[in-house]
């Protein structure tokens, strides 16, 4: 885990000297597949997301494998028959907030985020509305949008087609601390 906050950090091009880092390390993406035959959904708690504030970039990343269903037999499927997360590991979702935030103040900012979610390979150009809630020193960063499995080459076929929806809602929400330096 330190190595990938490592990674993560250099990936930005993080210059703390001039500039507000934002960190959190067990950020949740929960998603929700609500079809005629079944709802499956499935929550990660151990996403990092890293937010600049001097330049709005947000970088999330989590890991494949750690999504955790009510069913150890969904897991299984989802990992080894749709995600095949021995091969694609991860997925990043890297975006720039649009609007202009101080980070100093305390309210809440509705945001729009806009960048590339990569996922089971393949890269998408996204816009995603979100909240930034700023209270404290604490900033809460919650985004609600729909993902096709379609689009990132999941193939959904035969018998469970009817159980998996077309778009798949996705929730991520992150309680970010300023970052210090190790």
């Amino acid at each position: 885990m330190k190595k990938l906050v490592l990674v993560l950090a250099g990936a930005l091009a993080f210059n703390l000297a001039h500039s507000q880092i934002f960190m959190d390390k067990k950020a949740a993406i929960h998603f929700l597949s609500k079809a005629t035959l079944e709802d499956i959904e499935a929550t990660n708690k151990t996403v990092v997301v890293v937010v600049d504030g001097a330049t709005g970039n947000v970088q999330v990343q989590c890991q494949i494998k750690a999504f955790k269903f009510s069913s150890s037999f969904m897991e299984a499927h989802f990992n080894e028959n749709y995600m095949e997360s021995e091969k694609y590991a991860f997925s990043t979702f890297k975006v720039k907030i649009t609007e202009k935030i101080d980070y100093t103040k305390d309210g809440d900012y509705p945001v729009t985020c806009v960048g590339k979610l990569e996922m089971h390979g393949v890269t998408q150009e996204v816009t995603v509305p979100g909240t930034l809630k700023i209270k404290g020193g604490k900033i809460t960063l919650e985004a609600k949008f729909k993902v096709k499995p379609a689009d990132y080459k999941i193939k959904v076929e035969g018998s469970y087609a009817e159980k998996i929806a077309k778009e798949i809602g996705v929730d991520i929400t992150s309680v970010l601390e300023p970052f210090k330096k190790p």
